[in-house]
C-alpha cells in the first residue's frame, strides 16, 4: 500500500474502512503512488467480505486538492510528455481511479473534511455519498488553471447534480462553499467540522446492517440501468432479484420482520 494513503479499520460500525488519502503537506492532491494505491485498496476491499462500507477523507485541513500543481508547472510524473502522450498517461493512469470506482459495488462514503477542488472533487463525485463539513470548499478549479477535467469529472458532476448545474461549476470555475453545495445536491449532508466523524458513522452503520449481497446488487443495478433502455434494465433488474432471492440473507429478513426481531444477516 502507497505511504500516501492510510487505511483504518473503524471498531465503532463492524465492517466500516476508511480510506485516507495521506500527503497533507500537498493538501492531498494525488501523486503517481496515490492512484495506484486507490485501485489496489478498492480491489482488496471487493475482495474482503468483512468490508461493508468505505468512508473515503484525507488527513490535515483538505479532503483532495486535485492536481498537484508544483509538479503540473515541472512537467513532471504523471504531467509528463507530449500531447498524445499525455493522453496514454492519463488513461492509463488517473483515469484507473473512476473506472475503479465505477465497478466497485459497495457502498463508498466521502468525508469531505475540507477543500475538495479539481479532481478532489471528482473523486468525491465518484463516491456514493457525500457527507461535508461546514468549512469545506468544493470546485471545478480546471479552467482557472488551463485546464480540462482530465479524470472524468464532466462525465461524474453533471451525473451528480445535473447537467445545467454540472456545467456553471465547471466554466466559471468558481468554488463553493458546503451549504450551497448541499442546496444544489453536491453533498448529501453538512456538519459541524468536529460532527464530521460521527456523521459518517452514522451514515455507514445504516448500510452496514443491511443484507450486503442485496445492498451491492441494488448498486450496481441503480448504477448500471442509467444508460440502459427500460427493456434492458428490467431484464437486469430481474436477473439481479433471482439471485437476491436465492440468498440466505433474504430469508433471514423476511423471518425477522414476520417474527418482529432484528435480522442477523451472514452475507450469503
Amino acid at each position: 500500500m502507497s505511504n500516501d494513503l492510510q487505511i483504518t479499520h473503524d471498531e465503532a460500525v463492524p465492517g466500516l474502512v476508511w480510506l485516507t488519502l495521506d500527503r497533507p503537506d500537498a493538501r492531498n492532491a494525488y501523486s503517481d503512488a496515490m492512484v495506484v494505491g486507490i485501485v489496489e485498496a478498492l480491489d482488496r476491499f471487493e475482495a474482503d467480505d468483512a468490508v461493508r462500507v468505505v468512508a473515503v477523507t484525507g488527513s490535515g485541513s483538505a479532503f483532495s486538492a486535485g492536481g498537484d500543481l508544483k509538479r503540473m508547472l515541472a512537467h513532471d510524473g504523471m504531467f509528463a510528455g507530449d500531447a498524445l502522450g499525455l493522453r496514454d498517461r492519463y488513461m492509463r493512469g488517473i483515469q484507473q481511479v473512476p473506472r475503479r470506482f465505477a465497478r466497485f459495488d459497495k457502498p463508498v462514503i466521502a468525508a469531505v473534511n475540507g477543500a475538495a477542488i479539481g479532481a478532489g472533487l471528482d473523486l468525491a463525485c465518484m463516491c456514493d455519498f457525500r457527507v461535508a463539513s461546514a468549512r469545506a470548499k468544493l470546485g471545478s478549479t480546471f479552467a482557472a488553471v488551463g485546464l480540462v477535467p482530465g479524470d472524468g469529472g464532466a462525465y461524474l458532476l453533471a451525473r451528480t447534480i445535473g447537467f445545467p448545474k454540472a456545467l456553471d461549476l465547471i466554466l466559471t470555475a468558481r468554488v463553493i462553499g458546503a451549504e450551497e453545495a448541499l442546496s444544489i445536491g453536491l453533498v448529501h449532508e453538512v456538519v459541524a467540522e468536529d460532527a464530521l466523524h460521527d456523521a459518517v458513522l452514522r451514515r455507514a452503520a445504516v448500510l452496514a446492517r443491511l443484507p450486503p449481497v442485496a445492498l451491492r446488487l441494488a448498486k450496481s443495478a441503480a448504477y448500471r440501468s442509467w444508460d440502459l433502455p427500460l427493456d434492458a434494465a428490467l431484464e437486469l433488474a430481474a436477473t439481479y432479484q433471482g439471485i437476491a432471492q436465492n440468498t440466505s440473507d433474504h430469508d433471514e429478513a423476511v423471518r425477522a420482520f414476520l417474527e418482529k426481531r432484528d435480522p442477523a444477516f451472514t452475507g450469503r
